[in-house]
């Protein structure tokens, strides 16, 4: 159930808010596309957390590039 309403939550993001920001993730696939993965691939815990640390990896001095859900 909290699996579920987390992936809702990312894909309402995904679909209402960042159509209003410019594409800046370093990632392939992007950041929500990993947290939805992630999240369906590891559960709500593991998922989650794995998700806020690709988040904070994604910045001006990562060099990004294909990162998949391991």
């Amino acid at each position: 159930m909290f699996k579920k309403a987390l992936i809702h939550a990312i894909n309402i993001y995904r679909n209402y808010l960042s159509v209003y920001k410019l594409r800046c993730c370093r990632f392939y696939p992007s950041c929500s596309e990993y947290a939805v993965e992630a999240i369906g691939k590891k559960g709500a815990a593991k998922g989650l957390l794995l998700s806020l640390f690709r988040i904070i990896r994604c910045n001006p001095f990562s060099k990004g590039g294909y990162d998949p859900v391991k």
